[in-house]
């Protein structure tokens, strides 16, 4: 991931809302949520709900798959996989004690263990 990337993708991501449908959508897994779902969960009208989430597809944060008269969402775990990585590259200097406690936090979301999400972190 390169720096624009990365911007854009904190910049989508910067708001209430779109944070809050990003959350729902990673928490829904693959199956995803459709976009009038998320709006009812959000609080929001669908039409302010599809112009966030557009927001957060052109940042690579989630894409959107019709189906029927619905459009239905799932977040780009990898493109979030991508951001994390971008963002913790060459921290703490080379210290890997420094980001242990980072680390094992992220570990059981990652774990084979647990189902219900993506498995692996891309390298």
């Amino acid at each position: 991931m390169d720096t624009q990337a990365a911007i854009d993708a904190l910049s989508a991501l910067a708001q209430p809302t779109r944070l809050d449908a990003f959350r729902a959508l990673v928490s829904a897994g693959p199956q995803g949520i459709a976009a009038g779902e998320l709006a009812r969960l959000s609080g929001v009208p669908q039409n302010t709900m599809s112009a966030h989430l557009a927001v957060l597809m052109r940042a690579g944060l989630v894409c959107g798959e019709r189906q029927g008269r619905s459009i239905l969402y799932r977040a780009e775990l990898t493109s979030f996989h991508e951001l994390v990585l971008f963002l913790l590259t060459d921290c703490c200097e080379g210290k890997p004690e420094v980001c242990a406690p980072l680390l094992s936090k992220l570990a059981p979301c990652c774990s084979p263990d647990n189902p219900t999400t993506n498995r692996t972190i891309p390298s």
